[in-house]
C-alpha cells in the first residue's frame, strides 16, 4: 500500500512540473530536496518577479541553488512575466478561452485533480467579472486523496447502515473536504457500516472530485454521479429531478438558497452530507439559515473537525439535540 501511495504521488508531483516552464522544471526536477519536500507538498505559490513559494503544513519554503530556505534573497528561485504567460498556455492546454468560465470565477482544474487558483485583472461587464486578463499570480493546490481517512466517522454517522443527515463543521483548511471526499467514496461503494447507494455529489468549484475534461480524478466510488461547476442550489436540485440520488453531498453550504435546497433535499428523502466553515456547534446554531434548521433537528450529525496535528482531525461530534456523542 505505501509503495502505491507513494507512486501515485510521484505522479501528482509530475503533473504538477508539467505546467512549469522547461528551465524552471529542470531547477525544481534536480533539487534533491524539492523531492524530500514533495510528499508533504499543500500549495506552489506563483506570483510575477517574486521567488516561487512551496507550501506545507508546516510553514512557506523558497528554493536557493537547490537548498530549501524559509526566507527570500536574490539567489531565490524567480518568476518572471513571460514565465507566467507559460504557465497560463500550459494550463489552459493552449486554449485560455475554453477554460474562460473557470477562470472567471478565479479558478481553475488541471489533469490530475488539482486546482489552481488565478489572480490578474478583471475585465467587467455590467459591473460583473466577465474575466480575467494579465495573470499575475497562481495558486496551485495539490489535490489529496487519503483513502480511508473517513474509518473512524463513518460508524458514527450511520444508523441500521444507512446515511444520517450529517453537518460537518471545519474552520479554514481543517480538511473537510479531504473527509466528506473519502465518505462520499465509501458510501458509495458500501462497506461493513453502510449499504452502497447512488450518491450524488454538487461540486461547485472541483474541489470534490476534481474533475478535468468532465472526468473526475479523484476516487468518488462506483455509485456516485457528479455535477461538476455548478452552483450548489441549483445543483441538488437538478441531481435529485434527475439522478435520484439516495446520498447527496455538497461542500461549503451558507447561502440561503442553498439552505432551502438542502431543506427541499431532505424533504424529497435524500440523506444530506454537507460542511461549512465554523469553529463550533455554538457558532453555527447562530448563523442565519444555518441556525433555523439547527434549532428544527433536521440534521442528525454536527461533526465539528480541527487541525492541531493533521487536517481532519474530529473533535466533536453532537446529535440532532445537540447533545454529546465523542468529543477527542
Amino acid at each position: 500500500m505505501a509503495v502505491k501511495q507513494a507512486a501515485e504521488w510521484s505522479d501528482k508531483v509530475e503533473q504538477i512540473l508539467k505546467l512549469f516552464p522547461v528551465h524552471i522544471r529542470k531547477v525544481m526536477e534536480q533539487a534533491e530536496v524539492f523531492q524530500r519536500l514533495s510528499q508533504k507538498l499543500e500549495e506552489i505559490r506563483v506570483r510575477v518577479n517574486q521567488p516561487l513559494e512551496l507550501v506545507t503544513a508546516d510553514g512557506a519554503y523558497f528554493l536557493n541553488n537547490g537548498a530549501l530556505v524559509r526566507q527570500t534573497d536574490r539567489q531565490c528561485l524567480s518568476v518572471s512575466e513571460e514565465d507566467l504567460r507559460q504557465m497560463s498556455t500550459l494550463m489552459s492546454r493552449y486554449s485560455l478561452y475554453a477554460y474562460e468560465e473557470e477562470i472567471r470565477q478565479g479558478f481553475l482544474t488541471v489533469e490530475g485533480g488539482h486546482r489552481v487558483g488565478v489572480a490578474g485583472k478583471a475585465i467587467l461587464e455590467q459591473e460583473k467579472v466577465k474575466s480575467l486578463q494579465h495573470i499575475s499570480s497562481v495558486n496551485i493546490r495539490m489535490s489529496h486523496e487519503i483513502p480511508g481517512c473517513a474509518d473512524r466517522l463513518l460508524p458514527m454517522i450511520t444508523k441500521n447502515r444507512e446515511v444520517c443527515h450529517t453537518l460537518i463543521i471545519s474552520p479554514p483548511c481543517g480538511g473537510k473536504t479531504t473527509l466528506i471526499r473519502d465518505l462520499i467514496r465509501q458510501i458509495s461503494d458500501g462497506n461493513a457500516h453502510v449499504k452502497g447507494c447512488t450518491v450524488g455529489v454538487v461540486d461547485e468549484r472541483s474541489e470534490i472530485g476534481g474533475c478535468y475534461l468532465g472526468v473526475a480524478q479523484n476516487h468518488l466510488g462506483s455509485r456516485t454521479d457528479i455535477l461538476d461547476c455548478c452552483p450548489k442550489a441549483e445543483g441538488m436540485i437538478m441531481l435529485i429531478r434527475s439522478m435520484s440520488p439516495r446520498v447527496l453531498a455538497v461542500d461549503e453550504i451558507g447561502a440561503q438558497e442553498e439552505i432551502r435546497a438542502v431543506e427541499y433535499a431532505m424533504q424529497c428523502g435524500c440523506k444530506l452530507i454537507a460542511s461549512v466553515h465554523g469553529n463550533s456547534m455554538a457558532e453555527i446554531a447562530s448563523k442565519p439559515g444555518l441556525g433555523e434548521l439547527v434549532r428544527q433537528r433536521r440534521f442528525e450529525r454536527y461533526v465539528v473537525l480541527e487541525n492541531r496535528e493533521h487536517p481532519g482531525e474530529i473533535k466533536e461530534i453532537f446529535d440532532e439535540r445537540g447533545s454529546l456523542l465523542c468529543r477527542n
